[in-house]
């Protein structure tokens, strides 16, 4: 490695979601990935009856109209049924995910089986946790200790080569520390498995680490080398392990989505309804003047309260999938021409 390249940081270059703490960014990461999903949509719902009252009386909007709050419903009505029809398309999706027949489904066990004894392998324990939250734990554990036995085997080495090593090995201490704070603050479900593994990016270490290993082979001494494969095969099943809880993870929140937008679904539409409903006399509303704006403005938060969940759901289900695209040492969120390595076609020869 020259000069140029030693001065670059081996850590610094991969996703680094959820090391800063500022109140902004602790806001948008609940809104995206923490926070309750039943939350974020009440508080969207919220918001939406907080600007409807508020453009009232600031005498931008008014309800006097009944031609207006009519068609207005009746939009609205037309929308939900389009919601509710993409639910449940969506909902089939799943469904059809979930049909195997006898020799996949013991395909897929017999994989699993394997999975999780390789991982009872790497962290030598009897057998892998039932908890997706224990299983990513005790592989944060392994990868973790493989980085310190890393360090420890290079602690003889050439300078430049111990320097570079256990700068690489500090970063994947100092991640891996970072997630078990995470997963000891936290609930032990899927999803707390799923938001803890998407704050490491476990691709550039895999990418570093192999990197290292095709470089330095002459320089490193068996034990190092050995203690740096183990190393890579940890980071390979993390990625394996957040995948899996990935798939199961989003399976089960796009599926209770369905479910909730269902229930809300029929409040929803006669709201929409009655909103139609209170201007359906010749003489006006049925409503006392004085309180029906705020009736009004409570009806079309209800009607909007699928959509609130829909915006709720999809914003945590796709920035989990858009943090996790890839598998494996592929950092797409890196510049083509940042990074310590650079190389070229037949260096080796």
């Amino acid at each position: 490695m020259g000069t140029s390249e030693s001065d670059e940081t081996l850590e610094s270059y991969g996703a680094d979601i959820g090391g800063q703490v500022g109140l902004l960014t602790r806001f948008h990461e609940w809104v995206l990935v923490k926070g309750n999903r039943l939350g974020v949509a009440g508080a969207l719902s919220g918001l939406v009856l907080v600007l409807v009252i508020g453009l009232y009386e600031l005498g931008v909007i008014n309800f006097a109209n009944p031609n207006s709050v009519t068609r207005v419903a009746s939009g609205m009505i037309a929308g939900t049924f389009s919601l509710v029809t993409l639910v449940v398309s969506v909902n089939q999706l799943i469904l059809s995910q979930e049909f195997a027949a006898a020799g996949k489904a013991r395909d897929q066990l017999e994989e699993v089986i394997e999975f999780r004894q390789d991982v009872a392998d790497a962290a030598a324990v009897p057998a892998s946790p039932a908890s997706p939250t224990r299983v990513l734990e005790l592989i944060v554990e392994s990868i973790h200790h493989d980085a310190a036995a890393l360090a420890d085997a290079v602690a003889d080495h050439d300078e430049e080569v111990r320097e570079t090593v256990v700068r690489y090995t500090n970063g994947v201490q100092e991640r891996t520390d970072r997630i078990e704070d995470r997963i000891e603050q936290s609930d032990f479900d899927t999803f707390t498995a799923v938001s803890a593994a998407i704050t490491y990016d476990e691709s550039w270490h895999l990418y570093v680490g192999t990197h290292l290993r095709g470089e330095d082979a002459d320089a490193l001494s068996p034990t190092a080398t050995e203690r740096l494969d183990e190393l890579v095969d940890s980071l390979k099943l993390f990625s394996v392990a957040r995948e899996q809880f990935k798939t199961t993870y989003l399976q089960r929140e796009l599926t209770r989505f369905s479910q909730l937008t269902i229930y809300c679904g029929v409040p929803s539409i006669l709201s929409a309804i009655l909103v139609g409903l209170l201007y359906a006399d010749v003489t006006g509303a049925s409503v006392s003047a004085a309180v029906l704006p705020y009736v009004v403005s409570v009806l079309i938060v209800v009607v909007l309260t699928p959509f609130a969940l829909l915006v709720s759901y999809i914003l945590r289900t796709a920035t989990v999938t858009r943090r996790t695209a890839s598998v494996g040492p592929m950092v797409h969120q890196k510049e083509p021409d940042e990074g310590p390595f650079d190389v070229t076609y037949g260096e080796d020869g």
